[in-house]
């Protein structure tokens, strides 16, 4: 009601007793001018923080880069974090499916302090828990979930999308060491993150392999971990280490190993020949990856001959890479076998196709190999060697395993033969083995076994046995007369001959008449004796006795 109204009129008040007072008048006073309540103060001062936000984001925002994976597993949008070193460097933003299908393509948001990692040879991967042949990884995102693990390139270009690892890496940029390049035939049991081991000592891993552009081999490329890259020189050797390297020879049972792990995963050891290490390797250096210690520790072979050889016998047991020997030492190996027939000789032949290397043969002055010789030099030798009785012969390596190696002696006993220089490869002419010689025999003598008439010996013997067996059944009931008729008879005549032994024994007695007698006739006999030796004693001195006489004594 504005002061402009007119006061309504009182209506008359119903009657009231004469002693009630009358009623007030109201007072009308103006109303004060507007003023703002302090509750304002809240949302102004919201809004100031917001825009202080805002802009404080604005500032601190990084440049956007997107990510591509296979799949999205264990990755949420504005909570999965982007991490370098466990430090947060950038958020992912949103998930996006791609229009082919075949991937997932990831929005991240990086820091303003994180534009190092836009270079283009920048690698992302996503952080799970993980077993592989490094071992067990990402065990800390069982509790806090999975993140994106980032290594900053160091290349001079940015990009704006990069292709997300499946696998973590090996090797950081930031780790202190140098690769090294292996070359092999294959990986065998190798793979990424198989551990490189120095006298036994873990110094370093398998950090990437690829398959040779002719697929004749495979490049492995490893990471040596400083101080330990130190110790790899020119001249050092890698083999592989992996499984079990069991020999058994006549020096007894030998087990080399670098340690379980390389049982299951494998691994790579490497060391210099006879500890002499030479000067260091530079980064990136190539080396061959031998199978096994043996085969990386051994001296250089030199140039190699092929040869061709021929045998007439089973080869069973004899297998590619079975080794070549000449009196106790390896100098070459099998290379293949095989099977022709000879339509001249009208017979199969097998021939074994070997690779030697004659520097193993020669000596070595001074450590340094031998001068490089002339293929046809290499040729003269071998016919001569082969003039002399150089043959080639299977002989048997193991008789557990039945292993069959080729084995080079001279034979001076073996039929001469000649070798053509002109064919290629050269053939060496062999020796059958001994035991085939043998068997042989063996066979020779099984034929002749074959013809002897067993069933007629075996009807003679029966017979034989049955008029034997009747001759014993004879000669027994004559046995039992001669016991039941003889027998009383020798009894008797074993009488009389103890008493004709008892008579000789009282006749032979000291104290006997006979014996008396016989003494008394042997000193007559003695006596008799002397003087016929005084007779020819006196005759050879005065022979003329014989026909004067004996003089008279004089007196």
């Amino acid at each position: 009601m504005s002061e402009e109204d007119p006061q309504p009129q009182d209506k008359p008040a119903p009657s009231a007793p004469p002693s009630a007072p009358p009623l007030p008048k109201p007072q009308v006073k103006r109303r004060r001018e507007w003023l703002p309540s302090l509750i304002w103060l809240i949302p102004i001062v919201a809004a100031l923080v917001g825009v202080t936000l805002v802009a404080r984001i604005l500032l601190e925002r990084g440049p956007e880069i997107v990510l591509t994976f296979k799949t999205a597993e264990g990755l949420e949008a504005g909570k999965t974090a982007v991490k370098y070193k466990d430090v947060q460097i950038g958020l992912v933003q949103s998930l996006r499916l791609a229009r082919d299908r075949s991937h997932v393509r990831v929005l991240v948001q990086l820091n303003k302090d994180a534009d190092g990692f836009t270079a283009q040879d920048s690698r992302f991967w996503v952080v799970r828990p993980r077993l592989d042949t490094s071992g067990i990884s990402g065990l800390g995102t069982l509790l806090s979930g999975a993140y994106i693990g980032a290594d900053a390139g160091t290349a001079t270009e940015t990009a704006g999308e990069f292709t997300g690892l499946e696998t973590p890496p090996i090797v950081t940029r930031d780790a202190s060491g140098q690769q090294f390049l292996l070359r092999a035939t294959d990986i065998g049991s190798l793979d990424v993150g198989s551990p490189v081991y120095f006298r036994r000592i873990k110094v370093g891993q398998v950090a990437a392999y690829e398959l040779d552009g002719d697929g004749r081999g495979v490049t492995l490329r490893v990471f040596v971990n400083a101080p330990y890259d130190k110790f790899v020189g020119v001249n050092t050797r890698f083999w592989q280490a992996s499984g079990i390297d069991a020999q058994l020879s006549a020096s007894g049972f030998t087990l080399r190993t670098q340690s379980l792990a390389t049982i299951l995963l494998g691994g790579i050891a490497f060391q210099a020949p006879e500890d002499a290490m030479g000067p260091l390797a530079k980064e990136n250096t190539a080396f061959m990856l031998a199978q096994d210690e043996a085969a990386a520790m051994k001296e250089p072979d030199g140039p190699s001959q092929t040869l061709l050889m021929y045998f007439n016998q089973s080869l069973r047991g004899l297998v590619p890479g079975a080794p070549v020997d000449f009196r106790g030492v390896v100098i070459g190996e099998v290379k293949s076998i095989g099977v022709e027939f000879d339509r001249a000789e009208r017979e199969f032949r097998m021939p074994v196709l070997v690779q030697v290397y004659p520097d193993r043969l020669r000596r070595r002055e001074n450590g340094q190999p031998p001068g490089a010789e002339s293929r046809v030099t290499q040729q003269e030798r071998l016919r001569f060697l082969a003039e002399k009785g150089l043959r080639a012969q299977l002989r048997n390596g193991n008789l557990l395993t039945g292993s069959v190696y080729v084995a080079l002696d001279f034979f001076p006993k073996a039929p001469p033969a000649k070798i053509d220089l002109a064919k290629s490869p050269i053939e060496l002419p062999t020796m059958p083995n001994s035991l085939d010689e043998i068997q042989s025999q063996v066979q020779e003598i099984a034929s002749k076994l074959n013809k002897v008439p067993y069933e007629q010996i075996a009807a003679d013997l029966r017979t034989t046995l049955a008029t034997l067996n009747k001759t014993l059944t004879s000669a027994e009931q004559t046995v039992t007369r001669i016991n039941n008729d003889v027998t009383p008879e020798l009894a008797a005549a074993m009488k009389d001959v103890r008493k004709t032994v008892n008579t000789a024994e009282r006749t032979l007695a000291d104290d006997s008449p006979l014996q008396q007698d016989m003494r008394q006739t042997l000193q007559e006999l003695t006596r008799a004796a002397g003087s016929v030796r005084v007779l020819t004693d006196y005759l050879e001195r005065h022979p003329e006795s014989l026909l004067r006489g004996k003089p008279d004594d004089k007196k």
